[in-house]
């Protein structure tokens, strides 16, 4: 039986046995983020329950995210949400400072255990690319539309989505979405790598169902031993890498070893009566 919260106005939570799925559910406003939204999704991140192995980030209506709520830049913000402009008066460091917080409801998630897959339609831009890119897999609509509009405004991308685009497209590239704006459909993202798989968009549901039913096939030890596992292969070098496999493969086989030695022990019998 499912179990659906509402940790924010515009965000959905559904537990679905080890499945959790996490919708913006702000269509009328093309799931315009803001802060406090972020501070959710941050929170639901770092309290995911163990038990959970696959999170589905996705949203309703017909785009993903058209980005932040840009009224939280004008004097007059967003009715419930904090200035953006007053920090940014302030300085720069207290600009900083303030968007720390945020980022997590982006970087968070590839801190927990369960892989995160992203079900992507319409329009993905600024904070809504940036979500996606903080999934460990992406399924795309035919109609699709990724775009990084920060340059447009005189910002850049802050929320935590310039790594994950430079390791899954390279250096190069990622600066040449940025900077220009563009919007990378659905089949270049497949291309790129940005996504698993583009499929028309009445197939989403069952493609993204399908690919969280192959991942929960996978053995959890070792699926939760791979997500780390990968992620740490970007960053390490060689010797550090390969101390990672096998660290892992040991936890693995230890357990699986055991498990096998435990069924297999012929179970005690009765104890013998003393003879005189």
């Amino acid at each position: 039986m499912s179990e659906t919260t509402r940790p924010h106005p515009h965000l959905r939570v559904t537990r679905d046995g080890a499945v959790l799925t996490v919708m913006l559910d702000n269509p009328t406003r093309r799931n315009a983020q803001t802060p406090s939204l972020w501070l959710a999704l941050a929170e639901v991140a770092e309290t995911l329950d163990p038990g959970v192995r696959v999170v589905v980030l996705k949203a309703d209506g017909p785009s993903f995210s058209g980005g932040i709520d840009l009224a939280m830049l004008t004097p007059d913000g967003v009715e419930g949400e904090v200035s953006m402009l007053a920090p940014a008066a302030e300085s720069a460091e207290a600009m900083a400072e303030t968007i720390a917080p945020y980022q997590r409801g982006f970087t968070a998630w590839a801190e927990v255990d369960a892989v995160v897959v992203a079900a992507v339609q319409g329009h993905a831009i600024g904070a809504g690319f940036q979500l996606a890119l903080a999934a460990d897999l992406r399924v795309v609509a035919e109609d699709a539309q990724f775009a990084m509009r920060e340059t447009s405004l005189g910002l850049v991308p802050d929320l935590g989505g310039t790594k994950p685009l430079v390791d899954i497209v390279g250096y190069g590239k990622a600066l040449e979405i940025c900077v220009t704006g563009r919007a990378v459909g659905a089949a270049e993202a497949v291309a790129s790598g940005l996504a698993s798989v583009a499929v028309p968009a009445d197939e989403l549901a069952a493609t993204t169902a399908d690919l969280v039913a192959a991942i929960l096939a996978a053995p959890e030890p070792a699926a939760r031993e791979l997500k780390p596992l990968l992620r740490r292969a970007a960053t390490s070098d060689r010797d550090d890498q390969l101390r990672h496999e096998r660290e892992a493969q040991g936890r693995l086989l230890h357990a699986v070893v055991t498990q096998r030695l435990a069924q297999a022990a012929p179970a005690a019998g009765p104890i013998a009566e003393p003879t005189a």
